[in-house]
């Protein structure tokens, strides 16, 4: 018998028992191993259809789908994350509470942060039943200020007037 599962990311990322429903109305209760990936398939031995003639129960096989989840995403054993952070932190640096599958934890954005710059939280990634926890990484995302007032706008020019950086002058240099 073959069946299909979908569950939560985190009931894939951390383990949890569920019930597959069969088609004769009877439930049989799953056990996920934390780490299961999309599309894994797990063998539930004696669960399937009684055997000929009277013999043993064959296997069950239940394909596993993971849902995606608003903030975690999976690359093998890594998470990934985006992490917003202000313009203010991204340039002072500061230290900051960050979600992992086991909860928060404090990480240090360093002074001059720009967006796109990936921090690593090692070991906050997924932990297999073999082998070591895959790491968490974390993409910085500068969000600027959804209202800006005028006293924002006099800062932003200060900033402008002073600073001679070319953001972009890798990019054109390398054309």
């Amino acid at each position: 018998m073959r069946y299909h599962l979908d569950v939560d990311f985190m009931d894939a990322a951390l383990g949890a028992k569920r019930g597959v429903p069969l088609p004769d109305g009877r439930a049989i209760e799953l056990s996920i191993p934390a780490g299961v990936k999309d599309g894994q398939i797990l063998r539930l031995r004696g669960k399937g259809q009684p055997g000929a003639g009277g013999g043993l129960a064959g296997d069950a096989y239940v394909e596993i789908g993971v849902r995606t989840h608003p903030v975690f995403a999976r690359d093998g054993e890594d998470i990934e994350i985006e992490l917003p952070i202000t313009f203010d932190e991204a340039v002072l640096g500061v230290k900051i509470e960050v979600p992992t599958l086991s909860g928060k934890v404090s990480m240090t954005i360093p002074k001059g942060a720009s967006s796109g710059r990936r921090l690593r939280l090692k070991g906050k990634g997924i932990k297999p039943a073999k082998g070591a926890a895959g790491d968490q990484h974390v993409r910085l995302m500068i969000v600027s200020p959804y209202k800006i007032d005028i006293e924002m706008e006099e800062i932003a020019q200060q900033w402008r007037d002073h600073v001679t950086q070319d953001p972009r002058g890798k990019l054109w240099r390398a054309l």
